[in-house]
């Protein structure tokens, strides 16, 4: 059996929070840089300009947790989201319902995310529906060979 330990909420909470600030500051210098903030654009409705951010907001998440299962946030943190059953790496289509989950998530108050707090896998409403958990990646726990395949 594999012993793995769940990542908890404050770590989660810190990972959301630096993962929030890189996007702020990629998505200030997008907005800038294509000229939204120039005193007399009108062009550009306010909501096209969301969901341009929001659209690539989620892609940037989902392309993190496919490809390097988690966000700079949760890597800085050592935190790693695999399946919840096999350990495994999700697949796209668990990121996808992982991304609307949080959306489910935070509607009713962040009620979705304070779950964490009080479940025993720590899983978040998101997790539950995605069927993932997040894990702390604990290198000791990882057999040489395997480290010697991923460094190469």
């Amino acid at each position: 059996m594999i012993s793995v330990t769940y990542a908890g909420f404050w770590r989660r909470l810190a990972a959301l929070f630096i993962d929030f600030l890189l996007l702020a500051t990629l998505f200030l210098i997008l907005d800038y840089g294509l000229g939204y903030f120039s005193i007399g654009n009108t062009e550009q409705l306010p909501w096209q300009l969301l969901l341009v951010n929001d659209l690539l907001a989620a892609f940037i998440i989902i392309f993190c947790w496919i490809c390097c299962a988690a966000t700079p946030g949760k890597l800085l943190f050592n935190c790693e989201i695999v399946q919840a059953t096999t350990y495994t790496a999700i697949t796209p289509f668990q990121a996808l319902l992982r991304y609307l989950g949080y959306i489910i998530s935070s509607i009713p108050l962040g009620l979705g995310f304070l779950w964490i707090l009080h479940d025993t896998r720590k899983q978040g409403w998101h997790d539950k529906i995605a069927r993932t958990v997040v894990i702390l990646r604990d290198e000791s726990q990882i057999p040489l060979s395997q480290l010697m395949k991923e460094a190469q």
